[in-house]
């Protein structure tokens, strides 16, 4: 679904991603783990098209798409759930769903009930929103805000999502919600990528995780293999 070679990506003159290669299956969950500072962030942008890399390649369901806007990318399948959440706050909680959605609705008239299946979906999976549905989006909490991050990158029907530090601080109860519906969101089958700074939740989830290092990839493994790597047990893990 996903294939990354060869990624180089900065900002100005400062190189962050060194030569960063990854791969996402179908209906799978990958997991990037590492520490503050290696690039993860980084690599979510210029995986979506947020920041422009300067070498190397991204296939999208059999498409090259690196230098591509991000909309455009949007368009043929890939949701970016960012870093920070990153919510319309003055909003709705329905209008930031509704979106989600705007690269497949009528631009005028008929959007709503265009859209009901899918609010009636992300509403299954967040109780909470449906309550809060006419709230300015600004006054949710911080764990609901994340609920609404993953709710609107749903309503694009994506063919891949990608999380990125899902749990930021939130409260450890909060985050044992989100990674309940980050299991419920695999189960449904959604292609995923995942950047989280707690490495062993990621790795509870996870299929298949990529250890990033100062711009590259420098582990990977499934997570039984990654439980058994004594650099990652150390640096991560312990």
């Amino acid at each position: 679904m996903l294939w990354v070679e060869d990624l180089h990506a900065g900002y100005g003159t400062s190189e962050v991603l060194t030569g960063l290669s990854i791969e996402v299956k179908a209906g799978s969950v990958v997991a990037l783990i590492g520490a503050n500072g290696a690039g993860k962030t980084t690599t979510m942008r210029a995986i979506s098209g947020v920041l422009r890399p300067t070498r190397g390649r991204v296939r999208l369901d059999g498409r090259e798409v690196q230098g591509m806007d991000a909309s455009r990318i949007a368009r043929l399948g890939l949701a970016h759930a960012p870093e920070g959440r990153k919510v319309f706050g003055p909003l709705s909680v329905e209008d930031n769903l509704l979106l989600g959605a705007y690269t497949r609705l009528p631009r005028f008239f008929g959007f709503r009930r265009r859209a009901k299946d899918d609010l009636a979906r992300v509403y299954d999976l967040f109780p909470r929103l449906q309550d809060r549905s006419r709230q300015a989006a600004g006054t949710l909490s911080g764990g609901e805000q994340q609920m609404l991050a993953i709710g609107r990158a749903l309503m694009a029907r994506p063919k891949i999502m990608l999380l990125d530090e899902p749990s930021m601080g939130l409260a450890p109860v909060i985050v044992q919600e989100v990674f309940r519906t980050i299991r419920r969101l695999k189960e449904s089958g959604i292609t995923l990528l995942l950047v989280e700074q707690f490495a062993r939740s990621a790795l509870e989830v996870a299929d298949y995780a990529y250890v990033m290092e100062r711009g590259h990839i420098a582990v990977e493994g499934t997570p039984t293999d990654l439980h058994r790597d004594e650099r990652v047990l150390a640096a991560y893990l312990g």
